[in-house]
């Protein structure tokens, strides 16, 4: 009865797997290079992402379905904070697209519950679109300079904290 719904919801679980590993790569490289801001809302949206993996997880179960861990693409080798912005951008604008119009099917399908999940999920998406646009929009107004000034942020509290444990 739920067939359909439990395909696009496992679908779902395919792209926000793959999200996560996306962003935690993101991440990793971000703060390697010092951008602690950057760093952070990679982290913390990965973490969004996984809590999306779990709720469609669960109502794959309730609908006796079985839970495809399977991400739905490679992570992309991406250094550049501009392009993993550009990235990020594209890949929240492509969720929104597809969970909207997987909510009309699911609706379409007599499946309320999972139309509700899909359209919580498009309003999350939609929030990380807008951080990840407006840091692009930062990194317009402000150039390297707005890099510059994380990576001297991270400079001074790793010798703040060293001087301080040094008393």
């Amino acid at each position: 009865m739920y067939k359909k719904s439990i395909e696009l919801l496992n679908k779902a679980v395919a792209d926000e797997l793959a999200a996560v590993h996306q962003y935690m790569y993101f991440h990793f490289h971000c703060d390697d290079q010092g951008y602690d801001l950057l760093a952070n809302l990679f982290k913390r949206t990965a973490i969004e992402e996984m809590g999306h993996i779990e709720m469609l997880a669960e109502r794959i179960l309730f609908l006796k379905g079985d839970v495809k861990m399977k991400a739905s693409s490679e992570v992309k080798p991406i250094h550049t904070v501009r392009e993993m912005l550009d990235y990020s951008s594209k890949d929240e604008q492509g969720a929104i697209k597809k969970y909207n119009l997987w909510a009309n099917e699911c609706a379409a399908n007599a499946d309320s519950v999972s139309k509700k999940l899909f359209e919580n999920l498009v309003m999350d998406e939609e929030r990380h679109y807008d951080q990840f646009d407006t840091e692009m929009e930062n990194m317009d107004k402000f150039g390297d300079n707005y890099l510059a000034l994380q990576s001297i942020e991270r400079s001074k509290s790793v010798s703040g904290s060293g001087t301080a444990s040094a008393d």
